[in-house]
């Protein structure tokens, strides 16, 4: 490289040396505490200073407090720094591999900032203490809190503590902190103010849980390693304030202190020459403060001071945004009567001490009232009644939805004081006819204005009304039903009275006057029979009559009404009645208009039948057609001795008993347990409409022994009636199956004899084989 390119890039680096360098503060550690009061932080002549000291690191040459100056990316040019370290080590830039700290064993804490912040293990405090005394009412000056533990999730868990306190000097009383949150009690530090932390790793993999925001509109940013200061995150700009009594000797003790873990230190940077006197006019009355001036008041801005000490000037901003002497204000207070920025000097006698107090006033825009009247019923016609006066409620505020209801009041002066309330407005009773009440109003700045609410008798008279009748409609003949009230009654009210008028129905008088429980539209009335509730007409908020109607329910249920059910005999008519004495009676598909009908097809009939009052009732009939049967056939179960049976086959449309000999009748055409023999079978209509034919069944069976003995009983083994069925053939087996008679319809029986010989008494076969395939086959016994 040639010797020209490296003395260029020699002269390079140092400029951008010097460019870094010069973007950090500067630390003076080696000046005394009364030039770090007198000649940096007080630059005011209405500030006198006194017994002036400071402590902190006890380390030789390591001084915690000291002076500082700073470039343009500082907020503060030049002021005081107070750190839980060696001052020097404030310099920037932000170094975070050193961020850890210094720990001094031997320096320990303070006392007063452990009772001021409620902790008792404070460590390597930092102590500037003075008494001052001050010309003028208030005192103020500006901070920046920085610290080192605005790092990973420390600010969730602790912080250092600083505070600056003042009480007046040699007072046992305790201190007052001025290093909070402004309009709070709570004391600034790396807990209170820091943005969201989230979850996170510590260096170890070691989870470590993070917490919300808390004040973070309070904190400026984290620092990198270009910051002016080495310190890890620090606040805003923050203003330390109080009011004073002037003249007054107080003592300040400005002071910071580390954790017990002497870690991770902080400082408090106070701006130099910030520490001035003021008059204090308090915050800017402004709606953005939500803190306007009302409407129509004037407001007193006062300096607090005597005019026998103090001159005074008053300027306010002008449309150029200069301030501008107020001709004529030379007092120590001035009334605002319009929306601008005002000033005020007060010189101290011949002195150079001048104390200036600002502030902007706004006015809140006019709160728009509107007084009504509220007109109510009397049901006694005594003037005297209840009013909602909640009803009003919109009107008295214009409908205006940002502007609120404060209640209501019996006088002016207590409306405007906000005191004693009418307690129930709901329910207000009048003390008079035509009384005024009177509603406040509010708007969300709290400034109020006052309507009044004349209370007035409506002299409207609905006229007297008929009763509204309906018939009992449901299965329950109790005197209970409902009402259509919109529709059955509201009609007949509205004959004759003005339009608009709304509806409303209450069951007493009293409910109707301040409209609690109002009916349902469709009303069951709870008294049966007869049951009066109260119509309540109103225009709008007003009422304009309450009216007395009565509700009458009427039941009609006449005796033997139930459905029936009728029979009618295939080709015949049939008579359908009620009873006589109805008003009307309807029967279905117009067949008539009398108690009673013929009809001749079957199906369903009914009949409508009203009472003197209109109420109907409906009787159905049911007829049914009926006919004789017709037997078509039998199911024979024979040859089965006690379980032999009978199941009778018919058509037809009616309703049957069946019976085997005409004298016994069951409803089951199966007849079981049948002995053998000759059956006439017959089905009757239990409607009346007669006997079916008569249909022949046989029912057969074998005897089971027979004894030829000559005797002249059961000397032959024969079926009974078996030569009433078709051919068939009989043929009987002995023991071993061999064949000893066959016999067909024409034979009587066998006698017990094969081939001239008596058969020995045992047990003998046989088998029935008719022509029709039917085959029966059973055993029998012959006895000698």
């Amino acid at each position: 490289m040639s010797p020209s390119r490296v003395l260029f890039l020699f002269l390079f680096l140092c400029c951008f040396y010097n460019k870094i360098t010069a973007q950090a503060i500067s630390v003076n550690a080696t000046v005394s505490p009364e030039d770090l009061i007198q000649n940096v932080l007080i630059n005011s002549s209405c500030i006198e200073t006194q017994s002036v000291s400071a402590k902190g690191n006890p380390t030789p040459n390591e001084q915690s407090y000291g002076s500082f100056t700073a470039g343009a990316n500082f907020p503060f040019s030049h002021g005081i720094v107070l750190s839980t370290s060696p001052s020097k080590r404030a310099e920037g830039p932000f170094d975070q591999q050193d961020s850890k700290g210094v720990k001094v064993p031997s320096w320990s804490g303070d006392s007063d900032l452990n009772q001021a912040l409620g902790i008792n293990n404070s460590t390597q405090a930092t102590v500037l203490e003075f008494d001052f005394i001050a010309l003028t009412n208030s005192i103020s000056f500006n901070y920046i809190f920085a610290s080192n533990e605005y790092q990973l999730n420390f600010p969730c868990i602790y912080s250092d503590g600083f505070a600056f306190l003042i009480k007046e000097a040699g007072s046992s009383e305790n201190y007052k902190n001025l290093a909070v949150l402004p309009n709070t009690s709570i004391a600034v530090s790396a807990t209170t103010v820091h943005p969201k932390i989230e979850n996170m790793n510590g260096a170890g993999g070691e989870p470590m849980i993070g917490c919300a925001a808390v004040n973070e509109n309070y904190f400026d940013d984290y620092n990198t390693a270009s910051s002016p200061i080495n310190y890890a995150g620090q606040t805003v700009v923050m203003n330390a304030s109080t009011d004073v009594v002037p003249n007054k000797k107080y003592h300040l003790k400005l002071v910071i202190a580390d954790d017990a873990t002497r870690q991770y230190n902080s400082a408090v940077f106070i701006e130099a020459g910030s520490f001035v006197t003021k008059i204090n006019f308090g915050e800017d009355r402004t709606v953005a403060n939500n803190n306007p001036v009302c409407f129509g008041e004037n407001y007193v801005l006062t300096t607090n001071l005597n005019p026998a000490n103090y001159s005074f000037k008053w300027f306010t901003k002008d449309a150029s945004n200069n301030y501008v002497q107020i001709p004529g204000a030379t007092s120590a207070s001035y009334t605002v009567t319009a929306t601008g920025t005002y000033k005020a000097e007060a010189t101290l006698g011949s002195t150079t001490c001048v104390s200036i107090g600002e502030i902007t006033v706004e006015f809140s825009p006019e709160i728009p009232s509107t007084n009504t009247s509220l007109l109510q019923c009397d049901d006694d016609t005594d003037g005297i009644t209840i009013f909602d006066l909640t009803k009003t409620a919109n009107i008295v505020k214009n409908n205006n939805p940002q502007i609120t209801n404060q209640g209501y009041y019996e006088t002016l002066a207590d409306a405007q004081v906000k005191t004693n309330p009418i307690l129930n407005p709901q329910r207000y009773t009048n003390k008079a006819p035509n009384q005024i009440v009177f509603a406040r109003i509010e708007n969300s700045f709290g400034c109020s204005a006052v309507a009044q609410i004349t209370l007035t008798i409506s002299n409207a008279v609905i006229p007297n009304q008929s009763p509204v009748e309906t018939c009992d409609g449901d299965t329950t003949q109790d005197g209970l039903y409902q009402f259509d009230l919109a529709a059955e009654v509201t009609p007949q009210i509205m004959v004759g009275l003005p339009s608009g008028l709304v509806i409303n129905y209450f069951s007493t008088a009293s409910d109707a006057i301040t409209e609690t429980n109002q009916l349902a539209n469709i009303f069951k009335n709870t008294t049966p029979n007869r049951q009066t509730i109260y119509a309540r007409a109103a225009n709008g908020s007003n009422c304009y009559d309450i009216t007395p109607i009565e509700l009458i329910v009427h039941t009609f249920d006449p005796p033997n009404f139930e459905d029936a059910t009728q029979y009618l005999c295939k080709g015949d008519e049939i008579t359908l009645s009620v009873a006589t004495g109805f008003s009307s009676y309807a029967w279905s598909d117009n067949l008539g208009t009398t108690n009673s009908i013929q009809v001749s097809p079957p199906g369903d009939y009914s009949v409508t039948v009203t009472d003197a009052n209109g109420c109907p009732k409906t009787k159905k009939f049911k007829v049914v057609l009926s006919e004789p049967a017709t037997i078509t056939g039998a199911d024979v179960k024979d040859f089965s001795g006690v379980d032999n049976s009978v199941k009778i086959l018919y058509t037809g449309a009616g309703n049957y008993e069946f019976s085997l000999d005409g004298t016994v009748f069951q409803d089951d055409p199966t007849f079981t347990q049948i002995s053998p023999g000759v059956y006439n079978a017959i089905a009757r209509d239990k409607n009346g409409c007669g006997l079916s034919n008569v249909f022949q069944v046989y029912v057969l069976d074998y005897p089971r022994f027979f004894t030829p003995n000559g005797d002249g009983f059961n000397d032959l083994w024969a079926i009974k009636n078996i030569d009433q069925m078709p051919d068939y053939t009989i043929s009987i087996f002995d023991r071993y199956g061999k064949l000893l008679k066959q016999m067909n319809q024409n034979g009587s029986g066998w006698n017990g004899i094969f081939n001239g010989r008596e058969m020995p008494s045992d047990d003998y076969w046989f088998t029935l084989l008719f022509v029709n395939g039917k085959n029966v086959k059973g055993h029998f016994s012959l006895k000698r």
